[in-house]
């Protein structure tokens, strides 16, 4: 159930956001998951495991993208052993992701992982799965039992069960059940297909019937373009609902996308500060200034800045002064230059070919300001 709330935002305007319901709170290497605690973004990397010095270049690129979570692939006992040096130079949580061989597992645990992602599915047999149960309890070590549409239980696909969401909660369930049995006390459920009605379906059925937190996302979503689209559909909307504790963007790009992606859409449900935020009208003909080329010179000037700004760009007189008014800063542009905004005021109109560097100027001297005041 999802419960409203008016709240005072940034620069005053207001908003009616949704509370989540809180799930059972977990610890993931100090941080937190679940029970209220802020959304975290994870993403994985694709370098071969086994050969720690690329793969912590990669996880630092990742830090660097605010990644809160890294998630690593373990295919084979080379990996596992090289886990040692890459959780001694990481400064995120690592989590080893586990399929087909349980011994993999524990190796991993003996080299100080904080997190394991084990799938039903690939780790078959209650056996192998009540070993690898126990080793994590011993060394509180948070288990994910991560169940995907494209690798469900033999036992389910022998009942002529397809993958659909209710196959993939049980699944998931039964995996959890199986956890608690061996005395696991920091588990997270993740239940995905690679479209979102049935993603969004089975994690509504896993989320009615477990408090254990949730990681939210759609799998193999694909593309940089088309998976950004998809994902940002499915997880948005388990987002809304109040579903979801930690988050991954599966994309076919460089995992810092991923990262970069998941920010925006926690961003875009005011459930993070992803840095400013600009916003730009759509193009038309009552556009006065080149406004699509505008927009992207600012957001690319603005990129992987953390002050939380709105800064509008817009390109007529129907919304635009209006917009920019609302906005931290503003420009909204005609056939003479343009107005520049800043807290609501109008400062001064700035001919077309200053536009970008007002616009910046205005940005820095607001973050100048802020830096002051927190200072004093």
């Amino acid at each position: 159930m999802i419960h409203f709330q008016d709240v005072t935002s940034f620069r005053g305007w207001r908003k009616a956001l949704f509370t989540r319901d809180r799930t059972r709170r977990i610890e993931l290497g100090g941080v937190a998951i679940g029970g209220g605690a802020p959304v975290t973004v994870q993403s994985m990397t694709n370098t071969a495991t086994s050969d720690a010095e690329a793969t912590l270049v990669q996880i630092r690129e990742l830090e660097c993208a605010c990644c809160d979570i890294v998630r690593v692939a373990v295919p084979d006992r080379e990996a596992a052993e090289a886990l040692g040096a890459i959780v001694a130079g990481a400064s995120v949580p690592l989590v080893a992701d586990i399929h087909f061989d349980h011994r993999l597992a524990l190796l991993a645990m003996e080299q100080g992982v904080a997190g394991i992602r084990i799938n039903p599915g690939t780790l078959a047999g209650p056996d192998r799965i009540g070993e690898v149960a126990r080793e994590a309890a011993a060394h509180g070590v948070a288990v994910r039992v991560g169940v995907n549409a494209g690798s469900l239980e033999r036992r389910l696909v022998e009942r002529g069960v397809r993958a659909e969401a209710e196959a993939l909660a049980t699944s998931a369930l039964d995996g959890v059940a199986e956890l608690e049995s061996h005395g696991v006390d920091r588990i997270k459920v993740s239940v995905k297909a690679s479209d979102v009605p049935r993603t969004i379906e089975a994690y509504r059925s896993v989320a009615a019937r477990t408090a254990w937190p949730l990681h939210v996302g759609v799998t193999e979503a694909g593309t940089l373009w088309s998976g950004t689209i998809k994902s940002s559909v499915g997880i948005g909307a388990l987002l809304a609902m109040g579903v979801g504790d930690t988050i991954r963007v599966s994309l076919t790009a460089p995992p810092v996308e991923e990262v970069r992606v998941g920010r925006k859409i926690l961003a875009a449900l005011d459930l993070c500060a992803a840095g400013p935020e600009v916003i730009s009208c759509p193009t038309c003909s009552r556009a006065e200034i080149d406004v699509v080329g505008l927009a992207t010179s600012v957001e690319k000037a603005l990129e992987g800045r953390r002050e939380r700004l709105r800064v509008a760009v817009m390109g007529c007189a129907v919304n635009g002064p209006g917009e920019a008014r609302e906005a931290d800063v503003g420009i909204a542009g005609g056939s003479n230059g343009g107005l520049l905004f800043a807290r609501g005021e109008m400062v001064r109109r700035v001919p077309a070919d200053e536009m970008l560097g007002a616009l910046l100027e205005e940005v820095e001297k607001m973050t100048q300001d802020s830096m002051g005041r927190e200072g004093n």
